[in-house]
């Protein structure tokens, strides 16, 4: 896969682990995420689990709010719910809130974080060391953007489907037109 340098992106960035990836399906385009285990570990087990088990296709985004964040991750659509699985402990870390990353959403008890998460809009360095940093958009920032706002919108987006990139199936080769020839063995 070839990653172009975005607005979110550094030329440092751009070298891709396709265990630590996740493809964001939007209804606008697909969204592709940098996972970050060195500074949280746990939420990106979590993270991976939940996709692949399927837990957030057809999931909501019940908090968008303009110039803040987009959250999503909870299966009753109102922010309220979780995955089966228990709480996370917290693992705050130095890293920016900036455009394009990825937090575990919690309530006010620091270790509450389970399957919810946002994506900043915008700078949100006042959630610094407050919130779990987990991931990172490197392309597709622009979908994000399109998600409609509200808490909870009138007519809200859905994650149709997120994978992890070594997941992802492989297109199968095209089948051969009648004009192709097929390949034959080599004579010899």
């Amino acid at each position: 896969m070839s990653v172009s340098l975005s607005n979110t992106a550094n030329a440092d960035d751009l070298k891709i682990d396709p265990e630590n990836t996740i493809y964001l399906d939007l209804t606008y385009g697909r969204v592709v995420i940098k996972l970050m285990p060195d500074i949280a570990p746990q939420h990106v087990e979590r993270i991976k689990t939940l996709t692949r088990e399927g837990f957030y296709n057809g999931l909501k985004f019940h908090r968008v709010i303009d110039g803040f964040m987009a959250q999503t991750g909870d299966p009753t659509g109102t922010g309220t719910s979780g995955s089966s699985y228990p709480d996370l402990p917290a693992e705050f870390n130095s890293t920016n809130f900036g455009r394009g990353t990825i937090g575990m959403a919690r309530s006010s008890e620091p270790n509450s974080a389970n399957s919810q998460f946002f994506i900043c809009f915008d700078d949100c360095s006042f959630l610094n060391k407050q919130y779990t940093v987990w991931g990172q958009v490197m392309e597709g920032m622009q979908f994000v953007d399109q998600i409609k706002r509200g808490e909870p919108p009138s007519n809200p987006d859905i994650i149709v489907k997120m994978t992890l990139a070594t997941d992802e199936a492989a297109p199968a080769p095209a089948a051969p037109t009648p004009d192709e020839p097929v390949d034959a063995p080599a004579a010899e």
